[in-house]
């Protein structure tokens, strides 16, 4: 992710310029520079500057982005002056502040990421990009859709170089990553132009798509076949080499791999496992502490989930139960193209269901729209169970729920309605969309990224929507609970794979022993948990942020509490840290106390 540390140019303050004016214009000015480097966060956001062009991923270019974190740090604090700011200002910098020097912290450790698993990687990404960013209106967006096939090659190398650096680190993937991203990247360069099977390949079937949606008044017939000409000549000349030489580079990796799972294998991996839970809780919490932690609400779950399984007059343990919601064929819908459809159109039900009754529990709505869809063929078998991507700015492109109907047998249907509810409204669609549509704010506030923030909401939009009535089925109330078990059960086996050298076995059996996932689901997990370390942690670990901070509000404000306002507090400044979100909630509280106080009796 880029980070905004960047660099502006002094320039003599304007007459009547306020102190939070120039610091605006500052991270203004920085945010621009972040999109003149990546052509790639352009055309997320809708702008098409740079619509033929990737990203560069040199060395070079990682160490200026160093620099200019570095020098804008150091401008930030000589030429500003933090006691003059107003307080949105004062957040704003701090936030600034805080994005640079972690920068700077996370970048010796660089290295540690990796760059092609079977969650994450170029080899998925440039794809999904094409298909799911890349719009084509106009000629000219065609015609750079051509440019950006033909520059995958060069992309390309540069990743190759990047995974051989990693791999002479001793940073290499474990073993079981590399049969699936080597057949994600076949899967790219299957059928038209690449083999005589009758059918285009997934990028080839994109563009043509795309040029036939238009108008023959904006895209000419004969030239909608010249593009799609230079289209297939890009895809045989750079597409299909640039993918082999990734899949040569990672089979000759896979024969160096092993099996050891855990950040710890890494030189001075135990260093750099803390420090990755830091980045991602926002909190100094160490490993033991989040490893009981989710032991206990394990067991808190547990618990709750016992009180439906006698609601429902299931008679057996917890674990048989666990069992019946697995197998029992009424809790899936069948593994067809019909099936996986009612699915999709269940889920978008439950969301407009949930967008009409917004005002019971938010003052702030969101404009932006949401479509809900399949994880495209493609990547289906390495992309996760459901996630969100962000909607354009401009309101270009809507915010998109995907979920992964890969299988059916993963796709409970009592989970349907909490992952509707994190994924789309109240959760990430609604956060998102609230955050980038907040007026006054710096951009780079609008479109930050604190995983910690922002997974806690998701899960805790999964838990409110009960207080509205929701979840009349026992079983979905259940399917809730077992979407909170299974973050809670994150803390517990992320820490055990990365701190406690847990095997990859050990984790699955922790999870299919203690939650109602099927066996699968289980195994998709761990392999997640492996190759991000740290991220799975940061759901729970909001979420009870976000649940303390609501306890106080109610205790603090009694009849003065009202839950719209709070989630206001939430969510009207952007996403933060939470101990930066601690404090505004604080703040919130006393204002409310203030006003209390000065009203007439």
């Amino acid at each position: 992710m880029l980070v905004l540390g960047l660099t502006l140019l002094a320039g003599a303050r304007a007459e009547g310029q306020s102190e939070s004016d120039r610091l605006n214009e500052f991270f203004e000015e920085s945010f621009q520079r972040i999109l003149d480097v990546s052509p790639m966060y352009q055309s997320s956001l809708g702008i098409k500057k740079d619509y033929d062009k990737w990203d560069d991923l040199s060395e070079a270019a990682v160490t200026r982005e160093f620099s200019m974190n570095v020098e804008g740090l150091a401008r930030l604090r000589s030429e500003f002056d933090y006691g003059k700011l107003d307080d949105q200002a004062k957040i704003s910098y701090r936030l600034f502040e805080e994005q640079a020097e972690q920068y700077i912290e996370r970048f010796p450790w660089r290295k540690y990421r990796y760059l092609a698993t079977q969650m994450r990687g170029l080899h998925a990404s440039v794809p999904s990009f094409l298909i799911n960013t890349h719009r084509v209106s106009t000629l000219k967006d065609a015609q750079d859709y051509v440019r950006r096939l033909e520059g995958i090659e060069g992309l390309f190398d540069q990743l190759i170089v990047n995974i051989n650096e990693q791999a002479d680190l001793g940073i290499i993937a474990p073993k079981f990553v590399f049969e699936a991203v080597i057949e994600a990247c076949a899967n790219v360069i299957r059928g038209e132009p690449f083999s005589q099977t009758g059918s285009d390949s997934t990028l080839l079937a994109d563009l043509r798509e795309k040029i036939a949606e238009l108008s023959p008044e904006t895209i000419p017939e004969a030239e909608g076949e010249r593009l799609i000409a230079e289209a297939r000549m890009a895809l045989l000349e750079h597409v299909e080499p640039a993918y082999g030489k990734l899949i040569e580079t990672l089979t000759d990796l896979e024969e160096r791999a092993t099996d050891e799972d855990g950040a710890w294998k890494f030189p001075e991996g135990d260093i750099y496992y803390r420090k990755a839970l830091q980045w991602t809780t926002t909190t100094d919490m160490p490993p033991d502490e989040i490893h009981d932690l989710g032991l206990a609400e394990m067991d808190r779950i547990h618990t709750e989930m016992r009180v439906i399984m006698n609601k429902v007059r299931f008679r057996g343990s917890l674990s048989e139960f666990f069992d019946f919601t697995r197998t029992d064929p009424q809790f899936f819908k069948p593994n067809t193209e019909a099936g996986k459809q009612e699915y999709l159109d269940e889920a978008t039900a439950i969301i407009d269901t949930m967008r009409g009754r917004l005002d019971e529990m938010f003052l702030t709505m969101p404009e932006a729209r949401i479509d809900v869809k399949r994880v495209e063929a493609f990547r289906e078998k390495s992309a996760g169970k459901a996630f969100y991507q962000r909607p354009a700015p401009d309101g270009s492109r809507p915010g998109t729920y995907y979920a992964n109907l890969r299988d059916m047998a993963d796709m409970p249907l009592y989970q349907m309605e909490a992952l509707a509810y994190h994924e789309g409204i109240p959760g990430h669609h609604m956060q998102v969309s609230i955050a980038q549509e907040l007026e006054g704010l710096p951009k780079f506030r609008k479109y930050g990224r604190y995983t910690a923030y922002i997974e806690g909401w998701g899960l805790y939009s999964e838990t409110s929507p009960k207080e509205m009535g929701m979840y009349q089925d026992p079983y979905s109330d259940f399917g809730r609970l077992a979407m909170e078990l299974w973050r809670a059960a994150r803390l517990v086996v992320d820490t055990g794979l990365h701190h406690k050298r847990w095997t990859r076995q050990e984790a699955i059996d922790y999870l299919v022993e203690n939650t109602p996932n099927p066996e699968g689901d289980c195994i998709h997990a761990i392999e997640r948990y492996i190759v991000m370390p740290s991220q799975a942690t940061a759901y729970k670990i909001g979420m009870i942020k976000i649940m303390e901070l609501r306890r106080r509000a109610r205790q603090e404000l009694a009849s003065y509490y009202h839950i719209r306002e709070f989630h206001d507090a939430i969510l009207k400044n952007g996403a933060l840290p939470l101990d930066i979100l601690d404090e505004q909630v604080t703040q919130w509280i006393e204002r409310t106390l203030q006003s209390i106080g000065s009203k007439p009796q």
